[in-house]
């Protein structure tokens, strides 16, 4: 007898966003645990634990409404501290909050400095991922913009007010403030501003003192 776990299109496509959520969950939790015994290097930690959180991220995002994390973990009896911790509460990989308590000089102000760097690494992943989604219309972009913006300003002993990534966020606000709310970005502007926000993180990321693992 087969057994039907939906009756129309949109009940399925919930379910696999359900099974998506479950699965990045437990990848991240593997990585974590990966990552404290050695068994992954610090640039391949990163760079899959920054998928991982854009994908959360955007699954979290689109099942806004139907489901809390909390209350998924819950019913799914997910034990998955580690995940949870890195995908809910830090928002960055371990890699990015090391690099950023070494950025901060004085003791005193470490906890700021890492929470004001992991802030803007968020921002940086929310507006790179609006864009990848088509996410263009101007009253979408320029918001996310703002905040990335707002985070960078809030880095000045890190970041130089000539960086790149001010100069090429200011420009694309100053772009986006002469188009009305519902104007779109053409496709060569949105590939533009892909490849702007990609360079500007990458140059960010790179400024970051090495933690040296």
């Amino acid at each position: 007898m087969e057994v039907k776990l939906w009756n129309d299109k949109r009940e399925r496509e919930l379910l696999e966003s359900l099974a998506d959520l479950y699965a990045i969950i437990k990848a991240t939790e593997k990585l974590e645990r990966a990552y404290v015994r050695d068994l992954v290097s610090a640039a391949d930690y990163e760079a899959e634990c920054l998928k991982l959180i854009s994908q959360f991220n955007s699954l979290s995002s689109s099942l806004a409404g139907v489901v809390t994390i909390p209350r998924f973990v819950e019913a799914y009896r997910l034990d998955c501290p580690a995940a949870l911790n890195r995908l809910v509460q830090s928002g960055v990989p371990a890699t990015v909050e090391l690099r950023a308590a070494a950025s901060s000089s004085a003791p005193v102000s470490s906890a700021a400095s890492a929470a004001a760097i992991a802030q803007c690494v968020q921002s940086f992943i929310t507006a790179m991922d609006a864009v990848k989604l088509n996410m263009l219309a101007n009253d979408q972009v320029r918001p996310l913009l703002h905040d990335l913006s707002t985070s960078m300003g809030k880095l000045g002993p890190v970041l130089p007010p000539d960086f790149e990534g001010k100069v090429k966020v200011s420009e694309w606000l100053a772009k986006l403030n002469k188009m009305g709310a519902g104007d779109e970005l053409t496709e060569q502007q949105a590939r533009q501003l892909n490849f702007d926000l990609d360079s500007a993180y990458s140059a960010f990321m790179a400024s970051l003192p090495s933690t040296g693992l």
